[in-house]
């Protein structure tokens, strides 16, 4: 959870979800209005195994204008964001990732979720039942990604675990290898 530079009061949102498949969609949804509201900008598929993790910094200068209007919004991702994270607390890196079937890939656009940057907690409020009929969305991202290095390193995507997972290989035998 990022919130260096968030005021307290701000730490702590109920809101919700605007949820895209691609960092590219914010602004867009940005300047057509559609986050003239209290919300949580999901930015999902932007994981390791999905397309490898690009930096998602340009999403912080349009959520801050928001904050700047006076509008409570946070980000969740299973992406990444470097130190210059601004005012907007943003849980970073949430695994497991909507690429392998993580909860990202079950949030729907007006489901409630409560981010709470003090605890460093994450509630999706949708009741159990009815998320457990929904189906984790797979979107085809192999065309819309074409030279992100998905092609390079498909084999390393196909094997990395989570970020909360341990690393199969013992220390030790990691560093035999160099």
């Amino acid at each position: 959870m990022k919130t260096s530079a968030v005021p307290q009061e701000r730490q702590t949102i109920v809101a919700p979800a605007v949820v895209f498949n691609d960092q590219n969609d914010v602004d867009a949804a940005f300047k057509a209005g559609r986050l003239d509201h209290d919300c949580v900008v999901m930015v999902r598929y932007q994981g390791p195994r999905a397309i490898g993790m690009p930096e998602l910094h340009k999403l912080m200068p349009p959520l801050g204008v928001l904050m700047d209007r006076g509008i409570n919004v946070a980000l969740v991702t299973d992406g990444r964001l470097s130190g210059a994270s601004g005012k907007v607390p943003a849980a970073i890196h949430v695994t497991p990732e909507a690429y392998v079937g993580g909860l990202l890939a079950k949030v729907q656009d007006g489901d409630m979720i409560r981010v709470d940057g003090i605890t460093g907690e994450i509630s999706l409020l949708v009741d159990e039942a009815i998320l457990a009929q929904r189906h984790p969305e797979q979107p085809d991202l192999s065309a819309s990604h074409v030279g992100m290095g998905r092609e390079l390193f498909n084999a390393l995507r196909e094997n990395i675990t989570g970020a909360c997972q341990r690393n199969p290989l013992p220390l030790d035998s990691v560093a035999s290898t160099q």
